[in-house]
């Protein structure tokens, strides 16, 4: 075993001891911290594969401000353990079954996959998931529709500042 695949492993194990502590955790804040743990293993995952660009928008966007905004509205509900609805045995009942066939299936694709990927795939062109051959792309074959998008984000700010305002 070499390196990296150490690491793969490390950050497997991060992800899914956090991802499931997510599920356990009594605490919603507690939950959405252990997210943000989840989706900077996840970071890892991206890192690994040579994916710098999506890392850091993984970082920057669900780790920070999706986060941040699940932080805020949990704080703003104020969450109280007594006012919880107990959930009925029924709906318990489909949940369990729901997350079985999920499980199923996973598993299923897993095993096909193993199947059809019998030999490893080696990426010819080392520059794929890196951010100046994006930004070069971005900035000339797609100069017009990232710059439309930009004016249809600079709109939506705006609006978003004078629906604020009122």
């Amino acid at each position: 075993m070499n390196v990296l695949e150490i690491l793969f492993y490390a950050l497997s194990v991060f992800a899914l001891a956090s991802a499931i502590m997510v599920l356990i955790s009594k605490n919603p804040i507690h939950s959405v911290l252990w997210l943000i743990l989840v989706f900077f293993a996840i970071s890892g995952h991206y890192i690994l594969l040579n994916a710098q660009f999506l890392a850091i928008v993984n970082i920057i966007v669900y780790a920070g401000a999706i986060m941040v905004l699940f932080l805020f509205v949990i704080m703003l509900i104020n969450v109280k353990k007594d006012k919880e609805p107990q959930k009925q045995l029924f709906v318990k009942f489909i949940g369990v079954i729901a997350g079985g066939s999920l499980l199923t299936l996973l598993i299923a694709l897993v095993k096909q996959t193993d199947s059809i990927l019998g030999e490893k795939v080696l990426l010819k062109e080392g520059t794929i998931g890196l951010i100046h051959p994006l930004g070069k792309a971005l900035f000339s074959d797609y100069v017009i529709p990232f710059e439309i998008s930009s004016v249809l984000f600079l709109s939506a700010m705006v609006g978003a500042v004078l629906i604020g305002k009122k």
